[in-house]
């Protein structure tokens, strides 16, 4: 009993010591976390996320979901200071985007991550120690401190193939942290080595629908990737950030190159767009059309197509006119409580008898 007693006397410093380091590590990160706050709240999205100040003049970085298309996009300094922020570039291949405070009151001076030296930070390695900050379950407001999580790398793995039955529009290695960052709000949050050093950007929420398991990930700052459809050319977090407004996304030329060229068909008939953000629900379906084939439902929520984030109706068909006859497109969809991933090939709209 009294080498037990001793040894906790030994013990206790050192764990004492260790929580203190870790609020000097959390005071540290969380000023340069922001809230993110936008249109949500249809069929069970979220109206807030996460997202990391990358600059010292407001420029955040966060993931690609259906917050960063909201028009009244807001965004929480840690010290509560509440602001208006705007979409400037995204990259559905990484799953990220770039918004900029556009308040005219906005602060300068921020504090914010160093993007270029984080991306020299090498890979890490499954068992190393990290952190996981972000404002899962919206816990924090104003001026509350983000969520913290005290987790490891669990593995380093590709998202597409490796965990195929999860759909994402990245396909690059993820951080698998064993930590259950997967909640509501979590995405666009920072994940750090034990020291604050940033490594990651939480993902958005992702689960299988075989398993209902859901998966805890962070796409590495350093990550690169190749365009899929753009041979030779590479992506990067690095790349989106530095560039910011001058960004390019890739994939498919601008519309402006390629409205009014041809139509598409999807078999699909949505609900009456009565307001100027109604939600994409399909109405009906035609059994034997692109959509029917592919298993869409009526009263299902249109939610990615190939990874873009489609918010309303007058969305979709602005996505939509970027696609040709025989286009095959992923088609993401929530019915009830689940998500759903389809395959529609579209074909041309049937000339009408003279």
């Amino acid at each position: 009993m009294r080498m037990l007693v001793v040894g906790m006397l030994f013990l206790a410093p050192a764990l004492l010591l260790a929580d203190e380091t870790l609020g000097e590590v959390a005071s540290r990160v969380n000023p340069r976390l922001v809230k993110v706050y936008g249109s949500g709240g249809v069929k069970g999205l979220p109206g807030y996320g996460t997202g990391i100040l990358v600059s010292a003049d407001g420029y955040i970085l966060t993931t690609a979901n259906h917050l960063p298309d909201s028009s009244d996009l807001r965004v929480h300094l840690h010290d509560g200071t509440r602001l208006t922020a705007k979409v400037v570039a995204s990259e559905p291949e990484l799953d990220a985007a770039l918004l900029k405070i556009n308040d005219k009151h906005s602060p300068d001076g921020l504090p914010f991550f160093d993007i270029a030296q984080a991306a020299k930070t090498p890979t890490l390695i499954p068992g190393t120690g990290v952190l996981a900050f972000s404002n899962q379950f919206q816990i924090a407001t104003r001026d509350e401190p983000m969520t913290v999580q005290r987790g490891v790398v669990a593995a380093v793995a590709q998202l597409y193939g490796r965990i195929g039955v999860f759909e994402a529009p990245y396909t690059g290695s993820v951080y698998v942290i064993d930590a259950i960052t997967n909640n509501p709000g979590a995405a666009g949050g920072a994940l750090t080595t034990r020291r604050g050093e940033l490594v990651g950007l939480i993902g958005r929420e992702l689960r299988n629908d075989q398993t209902q398991t859901w998966i805890n990930y962070a796409i590495p700052v350093n990550a690169t990737i190749a365009a899929r459809g753009v041979a030779g050319r590479t992506l990067s977090l690095m790349e989106l950030i530095e560039k910011k407004e001058a960004y390019r996304p890739s994939g498919r030329p601008d519309r402006a190159e390629r409205s009014g060229q041809w139509n598409v068909r999807t078999g699909w008939t949505l609900v009456p767009a009565i307001l100027d953000r109604t939600p994409p629900y399909i109405e009906e379906v035609e059994p034997a059309s692109p959509a029917g084939r592919a298993g869409a439902k009526p009263d299902d929520l249109i939610v990615y197509i190939d990874g873009a984030p489609v918010p309303t109706i007058s969305a979709l068909y602005d996505i939509l006119d970027k696609y040709r006859p025989g286009d095959k497109v992923q088609v993401e969809v929530r019915r009830l409580d689940r998500l759903h991933t389809l395959t529609v090939e579209l074909e041309p709209v049937p000339k009408t008898p003279r």
